[in-house]
């Protein structure tokens, strides 16, 4: 049986992990002084708040020990820091915990932990989790499924995903690879929390930027869209809606580009109804392309 390898998709999400928190009050003050370079300051707050379990309090210092700043290196202790802000249902800490777990080797633990965060959708989990059950890495084998998590991570623009969905697309058949769209598309329409948006530990003296406000290019009636993936350039994003729009389900569609952060979503509709958008995801999920249904703002 192919394998995927696990090492060099694990090595992409580590690299791509951020030390992202929701935070505000004086967890917010620490990361303040983070981003001006003052570590020991950091840290320091987030200490006493880590001592009253504050998971973000938690999750900042396990980042703190896992980096070396403000403090000594010890990823020991940082595996530590995070797992107690998982077990209060951090999902960035749950998805820290569980990469660490594997690339230690405890593969069964790392599952545990990478499933859950996974089931939140977080895009990380979703690719590790999705490849372990492909190459059956300390969970049962499942290509469908496999599929079907890779593909939701695909959606959401992590470029590692999308080269692991590739290397499936050659190795899964056809008709399991429907079976595992089908499953995400499904796992779209579940309801999520909506929650604020993460606050970054950037490099000392980054700014924080405003939140960004969605881009259209016309008003239009219907309150669902898909969303298509997300791109480092805008003009990615613009040539694939024109490559796209060209036929059904999008033809007669409008783009929308949505600045978050350094990337922009590209997201085609309106649709009139979470059902059409679902069966729009469908048709073009089976045709290779990542999709998700998304509530139009």
């Amino acid at each position: 049986m192919t394998k995927i390898s696990p090492f060099t998709v694990l090595l992409a999400a580590m690299v791509l992990a951020s030390p992202a928190i929701a935070a505000d009050s004086t967890v917010k003050a620490g990361i303040e002084a983070w981003q001006r370079g003052d570590d020991a300051a950091a840290v320091a707050i987030w200490r006493t708040l880590a001592d009253k379990n504050d998971p973000d309090a938690l999750f900042n210092l396990g980042q703190a020990y896992r980096l070396g700043r403000g403090v000594k290196l010890d990823l020991a202790k940082a595996q530590d820091l995070f797992e107690r802000a998982a077990r209060l249902g951090h999902l960035d800490a749950q998805t820290s915990l569980g990469l660490m777990l594997f690339q230690n080797g405890n593969r069964i633990a790392a599952m545990r932990w990478l499933k859950s965060a996974a089931d939140r959708g977080e895009p990380r989990a979703l690719l590790i989790y999705g490849t372990a059950l492909f190459n059956g890495d300390g969970v049962t084998r499942d290509p469908v499924k496999a599929y079907a998590y890779v593909s939701r991570a695909a959606a959401q623009g992590l470029a590692p995903a999308k080269e692991t969905l590739a290397q499936m697309d050659e190795l899964i058949p056809l008709e399991e690879r429907q079976k595992g769209v089908a499953l995400a598309v499904a796992a779209a329409k579940a309801p999520t929390v909506t929650k604020a948006p993460p606050v970054r530990i950037a490099a000392p003296k980054a700014k924080v930027a405003a939140p960004p406000q969605p881009t259209v290019t016309a008003k239009a009636a219907g309150s669902w869209r898909v969303q298509l993936g997300a791109f480092g350039q805008r003009s990615s994003a613009e040539a694939l809606f024109r490559k796209l729009s060209a036929g059904a389900p999008l033809a007669g569609k409008q783009s929308y580009l949505v600045p978050v952060g350094t990337v922009t979503r590209l997201q085609a509709g309106p649709f009139e109804s979470r059902a059409a958008a679902v069966a729009a995801c469908a048709k073009l999920s089976v045709r290779g392309q990542p999709c998700f249904p998304v509530a139009g703002r």
